[in-house]
């Protein structure tokens, strides 16, 4: 059984991962409003990675024999000023989602809940690689200074990106 600190962090954390969804489709909305598809196509990903985030959060806290207690989410933004400020928006909320993960591993420690110190491992691990990935997008954004050519051709280059399900084990 899933210890009483722990679960109330977790439900917490899936209403934050929902948040997350939902704010990077705004998100894409935004870009795809720009003609920017490829730009949009990168944060669609990132939605579906951050709703599929949400389901192992889910999945942890039932099979734990933990309940799910769904929340309200918050209003996203929806108004943005260009490919840099969102890409700003996005690590900075990166680094939102890393301080929450942090937490949660912060509590499974004080309550000493072990397993869920191991499930939390993964999501820091994951935190590495998103803030790593947005850096990088954000600082060849900021080398062409958002605009221009380099635009479009970033843009070609991150409608490549693929979704992996981490739910689905190979």
């Amino acid at each position: 059984m899933i210890k009483k600190e722990v679960l109330e962090a977790l439900n917490n954390q899936i209403n934050a991962e929902t948040y997350s969804a939902y704010m990077y489709l705004s998100m894409a909305a935004h870009f795809e409003h720009m003609g920017l598809s490829g730009f949009a196509h990168w944060m669609k990903v990132q939605y579906q990675e951050e709703s599929a985030h949400a389901i192992k959060f889910f999945n942890y806290v039932t099979g734990r024999g933990g309940r799910v207690m769904l929340k309200a989410v918050d209003q996203v933004p929806v108004d943005f000023d260009g490919v840099v400020d969102i890409f700003e928006k996005t690590l900075a909320h990166e680094n939102h989602v890393t301080s929450l993960i942090n937490n949660l591993m912060d509590i499974s420690i004080a309550v000493s809940d072990h397993a869920s110190q191991s499930f939390f491992k993964w999501f820091v691990d994951e935190q590495v690689e998103e803030e790593a990935n947005v850096e990088k997008i954000l600082a060849t954004l900021k080398l062409i200074n958002g605009e221009g050519n380099g635009v479009f051709m970033m843009d070609r280059e991150l409608g490549q990106r693929v979704f992996v399900d981490p739910n689905v084990v190979a």
